[in-house]
């Protein structure tokens, strides 16, 4: 009975291995997390528009601190609703840079980007339109593709940053508060950061 046990413990053991080997920093054997990528926002048409660049410094065999560098030629300035954005003017949406308002690690770890997503907030308006809606919110869900890093768009509300979480360490945009953007329905189609 006790070697039964003992090779049921060694066989978890095993697959425990396996299972940190699909979450250890080779997840992105095809993309490094290391140096300075750049971003880009990819429009319906296929139209890569620079906007800045991100710096990534691995910290321990686990995690990465980044730095974002939202800037670029192309970015707008546009005061809406008593403050002032960085955004991209499209004929059909102008997509705005909502920076994170609170301290958060930015940090990211292997399969776990979500301080990346959350410092890459967005929110959209029509050209004609005066304000900003805040319900109107994009938040891009990162994964690794070949050498690259492709976020696709998830609709959120950005009321719900509106006053600081309660634990600082988590981040508020759970899956639960995402949903799905339809292909093709934003201007912006997607980041990459290569």
């Amino acid at each position: 009975m006790l070697s039964r046990i003992q090779a049921i413990v060694q066989r978890i053991c095993q697959l425990a291995a396996i299972l940190g080997g699909l979450t250890s920093p080779s997840w992105a054997a095809g993309f490094e997390l290391e140096g300075t990528k750049q971003v880009f926002a990819v429009t319906r048409d296929g139209t890569r528009l620079a906007m800045g660049h991100v710096e990534f410094t691995r910290t321990t065999a686990d995690v990465t601190q980044f730095k974002l560098k939202i800037e670029s030629p192309l970015l707008v300035d546009h005061f809406l609703s008593m403050k002032e954005f960085k955004c991209l003017d499209g004929a059909s949406e102008v997509t705005c840079h909502v920076p994170y308002p609170y301290r958060n690690p930015q940090t990211i770890t292997a399969g776990n980007l979500v301080w990346l997503e959350h410092s890459l907030l967005f929110l959209f308006k029509q050209p004609r339109d005066f304000g900003a809606k805040l319900w109107n919110g994009s938040y891009y869900q990162f994964e690794v593709v070949g050498q690259r890093l492709v976020g696709k768009p998830q609709a959120i509300d950005l009321n719900h940053i509106s006053a600081p979480s309660d634990n600082p360490n988590i981040a508020p945009y759970t899956p639960d508060l995402r949903v799905d953007a339809a292909p093709g329905v934003r201007w912006i189609d997607h980041l990459l950061i290569e």
